[in-house]
């Protein structure tokens, strides 16, 4: 067998040469949403959970207001880019089904490590709950897959003990990374400074997850045999721990085209995101 090339196989920009051109219509569809959403009142802009510039969430709130379902969305960008400001727009599906968005920030990597990052999407969780005293769907891409397995699989109580056990009942990964080992060998670990140990600690594919956690594992069918893997394996490994898991591609999808869906009320990816955020309310 051929040893797989994992340079190729996550070099997910080299693969889609069009990528500068999706980055600008993201950025541009964002930019429209908020100002759509801020002329009707229904977005608070940089509500800080942390003690840094990028620990904000920016709030998208259905025509039900501050009584909706809660989720959160949480970008990619192998944790070392991109910015929630070109995602205010993947909001607008879930929005327009009657659940609440926020979208998250975050410290990038190299300035802080991929653990730390967990640790802030865990502490913009705590201050939802606190917010609204709701649980929350979880929805991420790519690095924000990873980051939303983990948070389906935390340990709320040990952590905030006044939030319940399942803060985080369900997760939505789109394209995501759940075992963070091949990265290794790959030029982006230069920013992301993983050795064996750490990769392994922060792969939520080796976490012990409580039974009944919901995750779907969701990736374009146009991405590379690695990605599919990733997903396909979380899929597997976590229905085996009795968690409710689902692995899906998405025909005629690359890594970034993905996530186009999550802008559309009528979508069938965002009806099932607006089913599991009635499940988390329950």
């Amino acid at each position: 067998m051929a040893a797989i090339d994992y340079e190729a196989e996550y070099n997910v920009r080299a693969r889609v040469p069009e990528h500068p051109e999706i980055f600008a219509r993201w950025s541009r569809d964002a930019e429209d949403y908020r100002a759509e959403m801020l002329k009707r009142g229904r977005a608070e802009l940089g509500l800080s959970y942390g003690d840094t510039p990028r620990q904000i969430v920016d709030l998208f709130l259905p025509e039900a207001g501050n009584a909706a379902p809660l989720a959160l969305f949480i970008h990619g960008g192998y944790w070392r880019a991109l910015d929630p400001s070109s995602f205010s727009h993947m909001a607008r599906g879930l929005n327009g089904r009657g659940v609440a968005v926020a979208v998250a920030g975050f410290d990038l990597c190299p300035v802080v490590s991929i653990a730390e990052i967990i640790e802030q999407m865990r502490r913009a969780c705590a201050f939802l709950w606190q917010r609204f005293g709701r649980r929350v769907l979880v929805y991420g891409h790519s690095a924000g897959g990873h980051l939303a397995a983990t948070l389906v699989a935390t340990d709320w109580q040990s952590r905030y003990p006044r939030a319940p056990a399942d803060l985080v009942p369900a997760g939505y990964a789109i394209s995501g990374l759940f075992d963070l080992t091949p990265l290794l060998g790959v030029r982006l670990n230069q920013d992301l400074r993983l050795d064996a140990e750490e990769a392994r600690r922060i792969s939520p594919l080796f976490w012990p997850v409580a039974p009944g956690r919901i995750l779907d594992a969701v990736v374009g069918a146009l991405e590379t045999s690695e990605f599919k893997r990733q997903s396909r394996t979380v899929a597997q490994v976590w229905r085996q721990g009795q968690a409710e898991t689902r692995y899906e591609e998405i025909a005629g999808m690359n890594h970034f085209t993905v996530i186009g869906a999550l802008a559309d009320p009528a979508s069938a990816m965002v009806g099932r995101l607006a089913e599991l955020a009635q499940r988390a309310i329950r």
